[in-house]
């Protein structure tokens, strides 16, 4: 039997008015021979499951704790198989034309490309980089010296 039916049948033999925690449900399958170490979570995603299909009612807690009755759907829980329905063949859809815009319609502002500088600005801005960065270590260095000093 699966872990929801093995749920279920522990539910519908307690006579738990609240319902029953899910450390007492454990613990009855584990009685009942069930491993519950080792398929903790499939029992947590069984509870889960029921009780959004409405075969158990939460009456305390959240998620997969709390405590647990047996649904009013439980009660109508044999199915009777479906017959499968015969397959219609879908109609092909028709491709849908496009509008086309106007002549005189605007067309969107594409973005800005980077423009290619000339190897002369190119130097000069290498160039500015390149002093200002030593400024910046300096300042740095002489921060983390005095604050050196100052620890000391």
């Amino acid at each position: 039997p699966s872990v929801s039916d093995l749920i279920l049948k522990v539910l519908s033999s307690s006579k738990e008015r609240g319902g029953v925690s899910l450390v007492a449900l454990k613990k009855a399958l584990a009685a009942s021979g069930y491993d519950v170490v080792r398929n903790n979570s499939r029992i947590k995603l069984a509870v889960k499951r029921l009780v959004a299909s409405g075969r158990l009612i939460q009456t305390k807690g959240t998620g997969a704790s709390g405590s647990f009755k047996i649904g009013s759907k439980a009660a109508t829980k044999p199915k009777k198989p479906k017959k499968p329905k015969a397959k219609k063949p879908k109609a092909k859809r028709a491709k849908r034309k496009t509008a086309k815009k106007p002549a005189g319609a605007k067309k969107s502002p594409k973005k800005r490309r980077r423009t290619v500088r000339s190897p002369e600005k190119a130097s000069e801005t290498a160039e500015v980089k390149k002093t200002t960065k030593p400024k910046r270590a300096k300042r740095r260095a002489s921060r983390t010296s005095k604050a050196k000093t100052a620890k000391k």
